[in-house]
């Protein structure tokens, strides 16, 4: 049985707002999979959370915080990449991302 925790949203997105990056690792053994979602919220700041995904889908140590540029994002996931390449010798890399309705569907256009 899938525990339901694993099933945690994330990120919200709302009316107005759209995803704007997915980044993920590669498999760490014992550790799981660090990953990074992104979206431009309607005042056009952008607003990422980054957290570790467990082998059992659990997903934990999240953190989130907010930017105001393409370009305080890009130091975001500098700094990001240079702690995973220092800890594990790996970084994050574009990935895909599912986006769920609040009863569980998939959505297919990423524009809200």
């Amino acid at each position: 049985m899938k525990n339901n925790l694993s099933q945690m949203a994330v990120m919200n997105v709302a009316e107005g707002e759209e995803i704007l990056a997915g980044r993920a690792t590669p498999p760490i053994p014992q550790v799981g999979i660090y990953k990074l979602l992104a979206k431009k919220k309607a005042d056009g700041t952008i607003e990422w959370a980054h957290f570790v995904e467990r082998d059992n889908g659990l997903k934990e140590k999240v953190m989130r915080g907010t930017v105001n540029t393409l370009d305080e994002f890009d130091i975001v996931i500098d700094a990001v990449n240079n702690n995973l390449r220092k800890v594990f010798g790996v970084t994050m890399q574009a990935a895909g991302y599912d986006v769920r309705t609040l009863d569980g569907k998939k959505v297919s256009d990423t524009k809200h």
